[in-house]
């Protein structure tokens, strides 16, 4: 058969992640998700597990808003009404009124002028970064930053590149100061949160920084940040990194539906001219189904429960929970990077150890990820727990006993 050689080296590939114990290995599959009830949070059951019930403290989805009736009545109810799936990209047919209602929503929220819906937060990064970049561009990025954005610089072809150490503005600085002379527009781009750590970026002074070096580039020194693990989780009313730090609007912000909001799909916030300027040159936007008209119903349902009251008491919770976990881990002993982040890692720096405490929680009903290299730095093997405002205390008390009970 055509692939027989090559075949072979792709498993020899595999077998080599296998023996390193860095494989992702095969993907749990879950047959049920039952309701939250009495002092747990929901539970989830998985194929080849029988009745066992999960806790599951893997997930993105930080306000347990996509198993909120609310939400999923209004994905049903737009799915009834214009059907399944939109039917081509929209330039040609795809556009449905949910689509243009989420977004106009999504630049409110944000204060900006306008937004624009991607199939995926990936997909969002790597259109912005893409079209924005020519052969006078230089780009500068944190060296923690998500595989999006890393995938984002390396696909584009820019005049420099140039890599940050993690959060070090002094850097940062000698960076811009490095790249003057070499381009026309530079883009800087950080996370707002760092998804693997929980830890964020220090927004207020980062924009300072390219405030200040704007005038050496003739078409301005951009700031993009990905704050899909920030955007309604983070701050007190769900704004993200922004809010928390009291940061000015950066110029482009990326965000996710497919975490805090529950759903699926990813954006970008800016100003009119640039919105306008993605939708006729963004390739992921142009060449490439939108999220489902279901999907964008029931994004904005939950854009509209988070700004509300009802959304704050559930960030004050969200906190609530974070806090007593990150609490319970420090009394036993374990190292973490305190924050107030629903992503809280539990730091073990060896790769067998992860693992096996990883196999230890399963055991005892609780799933979670390790993370080793290279999603992690050498040496930074770590558990990224995160809480999700539907656990309960009881859930959290679960947990943190089973870790207690872990003997390496």
């Amino acid at each position: 058969m055509p692939l027989d050689r090559v075949a072979n080296v792709l498993a020899q590939h595999v077998a080599g992640l296998e023996e390193k114990g860095t494989a992702k290995g095969q993907e749990a599959v879950v047959v049920a998700v039952l309701p939250a009830a009495g002092s747990r949070g929901p539970r989830f059951r998985l194929k080849g597990e029988g009745p066992r019930e999960f806790i599951r403290m893997n997930s993105n989805s930080y306000l347990g808003m996509g198993l909120r009736p609310e939400v999923v009545a209004a994905e049903e109810a737009a799915t009834r009404q214009y059907g399944a799936g939109p039917g081509a990209v929209r330039f040609i047919s795809g556009t449905y009124e949910p689509h243009v209602a989420l977004e106009g929503r999504l630049a409110e929220f944000h204060g900006r002028e306008a937004a624009l819906a991607f199939s995926s937060a990936y997909a969002g990064m790597v259109s912005v970064v893409a079209p924005l970049t020519t052969e006078r561009t230089v780009l500068v990025s944190d060296e923690l930053n998500h595989n999006c954005i890393i995938n984002a610089m390396r696909l584009a072809r820019p005049a420099e590149k140039a890599v940050y150490k993690h959060n070090d503005m002094a850097d940062l600085e000698r960076a811009l100061s490095a790249m003057k002379g070499k381009g026309e527009r530079a883009l800087v781009i950080t996370d707002g949160i760092f998804s693997m750590r929980g830890d964020h970026a220090p927004l207020p002074e980062l924009i300072e920084i390219c405030r200040r070096h704007d005038a050496d580039f003739s078409e301005n020194v951009i700031v993009l940040v990905d704050d899909s693990h920030g955007v309604g989780a983070f701050g007190r009313t769900g704004r993200g990194t922004e809010e928390y730090t009291g940061a000015p609007p950066c110029d482009i912000l990326v965000g996710t539906l497919g975490k805090a909001f529950g759903v699926n799909g990813g954006y970008v916030t800016s100003s009119a001219v640039l919105i306008r300027f993605l939708r006729e040159s963004s390739p992921m936007y142009i060449y490439s189904n939108p999220i489902t008209p279901g999907e964008a119903s029931a994004a904005l349902r939950a854009l509209e429960l988070l700004d509300s009251t009802g959304g704050t008491a559930l960030l004050e919770r969200l906190r609530a929970l974070q806090q007593r976990f990150e609490q319970g881990l420090v009394r036993l002993g374990f190292e973490t990077i305190p924050g107030a982040h629903p992503v809280t890692p539990l730091v073990v720096r060896d790769t067998a150890r992860t693992r096996a405490l990883v196999r230890h929680l399963r055991d005892h009903g609780v799933l979670a990820t390790g993370l080793a290299y290279p999603v992690v730095p050498r040496g930074d093997d770590e558990i990224r727990f995160q809480i999700n405002a539907d656990h309960t205390d009881a859930d959290i008390d679960y947990v943190l006993d089973v870790l207690g009970r872990f003997e390496a």
